[in-house]
């Protein structure tokens, strides 16, 4: 699916933590992306901004979940175009890193931080295309309150059998009962291989690197069925 460039309605943008906030707009055109795949926000024709999509290639919105902490210029320069104008231009329909749909094979779908927005949006669309699809969705943050969508993730996973959430957090507070440590070891704790699966993952470039030499050299992944973006930079 080539990249376009459309028109869009800022709809709302919301604040979820402390230095995430969630953005949703409205296409004002048809919109074509295929689930897993990103976008850059057009602040002018030499300033383009990549953030994953969250939402489902479906939605009648596009949603970006953008972290920025203080003296984050680049996310924050974004979140300033997209709050100042009612209508913004985006590309969309950019990476490789999409779901193979014609896969039968299990998936992992493996985030750091906001490369939850990543595997959101994959999540959602197999949800509403392949409902008994067995998916393991691992989510790791520096703590609890990084995991923004843990209720929607826990409903999601009563509600598809074959869905399963696990949070990882690096920080525990004393009532937290989920996985501690590094995301990528949580998966490797679980699987005793990762052969059959499709694997998925979005976080900061040191972290998939890292994922995908462990995976592959100590739990039998194949580099063909490993995806994300950052592959194409490190």
């Amino acid at each position: 699916m080539s990249a376009h460039q459309i028109t869009a309605e800022v709809v709302s943008i919301e604040a979820v933590t402390d230095y995430v906030k969630i953005v949703k707009m409205k296409p004002l055109e048809p919109a074509q992306f295929l689930a897993g795949q990103y976008l850059q926000v057009v602040l002018s024709d030499d300033d383009k901004r990549i953030f994953s999509i969250a939402s489902s290639p479906t939605s009648e919105f596009i949603e970006l979940h953008i972290g920025a902490g203080p003296g984050d210029a680049y996310p924050q320069g974004a979140l300033d175009h997209l709050a100042e104008n009612k209508t913004v231009t985006l590309e969309i329909g950019l990476g490789h890193a999409h779901l193979n749909s014609a896969s039968e094979r299990p998936i992992v779908l493996m985030a750091g931080g906001t490369g939850f927005s990543y595997v959101k949006s994959i999540a959602d669309y197999l949800a509403e295309t392949k409902p008994f699809h067995t998916v393991l969705l691992y989510w790791g943050a520096k703590d609890e309150e990084s995991l923004y969508a843990s209720e929607y993730l826990a409903e999601w996973a009563n509600k598809f059998p074959h869905f399963q959430y696990i949070p990882v957090v690096e920080e525990a507070e004393d009532n937290w009962s989920g996985k501690v440590g590094y995301v990528h070891q949580a998966v490797m704790e679980d699987i005793v291989s990762l052969e059959p699966y499709d694997i998925y993952l979005a976080g900061p470039f040191k972290m998939a690197g890292i994922a995908r030499e462990d995976f592959i050299s100590q739990k039998g992944a194949i580099k063909e069925h490993m995806f994300a973006d950052a592959f194409a930079f490190i």
